[in-house]
């Protein structure tokens, strides 16, 4: 019976481990195997010896602290995002005329732009929504409203309203502080 590189291995490390001493080296066993001669087993000694000290010492955990922040370590800056929403609506919008699927493509491009801009300011834990409102401009009045459940030392929001001769739009970004 050959004992395969990977079997050896294993054994050595399962000796360091457990302290066991194989009664045959791997040249008596090489040699019997070469001769024609294999035991089917090898006879193997177990000893336990007592811990010492120094296992105890390795032994022991070390007690972490909570990792959790209470608060934002630096709070949501609603001033760059505005001029930031200011900057994005005033470039895609200046010039624009109100068209329903042109605007429907502008609200969903507009709104990715906003949000990588503003996770471009590597805000930490905040968790950001982008709702971007285009609108038709024809003498009428329209009433937009959003309610959220949010923390009010935290949590925050940034708004800008754009319009030019034909449509409006209005820009939100929700900064919510996730623990």
């Amino acid at each position: 019976m050959m004992m395969s590189d990977n079997t050896k291995d294993r054994a050595a490390r399962s000796s360091k481990k457990r302290g066991s001493i194989s009664s045959l080296s791997n040249h008596e066993f090489w040699r019997k195997e070469i001769h024609g001669h294999t035991k089917d087993s090898t006879s193997t000694v177990s000893y336990m010896d007592e811990p010492s000290q120094r296992d105890d010492v390795s032994r022991l955990t070390v007690q972490m602290e909570n990792t959790y922040h209470l608060g934002p370590p630096k709070h949501f800056p609603v001033v760059i995002v505005n001029h930031i929403l200011k900057d994005v609506l005033t470039s895609y919008l200046q010039v624009e005329e109100y068209e329903p699927e042109l605007c429907r493509q502008m609200t969903k491009t507009i709104s990715e732009v906003i949000k990588a801009q503003v996770k471009d300011l590597m805000i930490p834990r905040y968790k950001l929504i982008v709702i971007v409102h285009i609108g038709q401009l024809n003498r009428q009045s329209i009433l937009i409203g959003s309610r959220c459940l949010w923390d009010p030392k935290n949590d925050t929001f940034s708004s800008y309203i754009f319009r030019n001769s034909s449509l409006f739009a209005l820009a939100n970004v929700y900064a919510v502080y996730l623990e």
